[in-house]
């Protein structure tokens, strides 16, 4: 799959295959389809291993070289230890801060993190499983866009009215909205007793008073 692939599939649900009389421009479906890729990637970053190195007797650890980062999910230190040593981290702009008994020594981390993903001219990072997501969510947002603009504008008979480009565009976003909600990071319970957060859950049963 690549950006190309996706186009196509797109026009095709959107059922605008005439090239000598386009609806979207190859340039507006591009920029629907990022949003639906950037949106899918909040939910579902790309995941990722970078190896830092620290600097003896600091605790921070510059990640400004990490580009399109979405999220920081662990921070291993020392490396290649079984069990492996994940440490409390904070984070504040490109500074990851390590909050456990041990100052790093010079020595690399490994830092996990969730990336945007990329679908360019050549490759894509999405998973097959989920191209159809990201088509249903292009397609939301074409039509959405297409039905805004055409709203005051005289329809020629023999085409959609404005209104059900709406409505199918509403559906659509409804949908991948819906979905990436079901498949998002915040919602798929992950083992965390590997290391323990630095801030602790608050609780929802106990009332801790004023």
């Amino acid at each position: 799959m690549n950006l190309s692939d996706m186009r196509a599939i797109v026009r095709r649900d959107l059922h605008d295959e005439d090239s000598g009389n386009y609806r979207w421009t190859n340039d507006e479906l591009d920029r629907h389809i990022a949003h639906s890729v950037k949106d899918f990637s909040e939910a579902i970053p790309y995941e990722q291993k970078a190896t830092k190195a620290t600097t003896s007797g600091s605790r921070e650890i510059d990640i400004s070289t990490i580009t399109d980062r979405i999220m920081v999910g662990a921070v291993e230190y020392p490396v290649d230890r079984f069990p492996k040593r994940y440490q409390r981290f904070s984070l504040w702009a490109e500074k990851l801060t390590l909050l456990g008994d041990e100052v790093p020594d010079g020595s690399n981390a490994y830092i996990y993190y969730g990336k945007l993903h990329t679908l360019d001219a050549t490759s894509s990072t999405i998973p097959a499983v989920y191209e159809d997501l990201i088509a249903a969510g292009s397609c939301g947002y074409a039509a959405v866009e297409w039905a805004v603009y055409a709203v005051n504008r005289v329809n020629i008979g023999g085409k959609p009215a404005p209104g059900e480009f709406l409505s199918w565009g509403r559906e659509r976003l409804s949908y991948f909205r819906q979905e990436l909600k079901r498949l998002g990071r915040r919602n798929r319970v992950r083992v965390r007793s590997i290391y323990k957060p630095y801030y602790p859950p608050v609780s929802r049963l106990t009332d801790y008073g004023p």
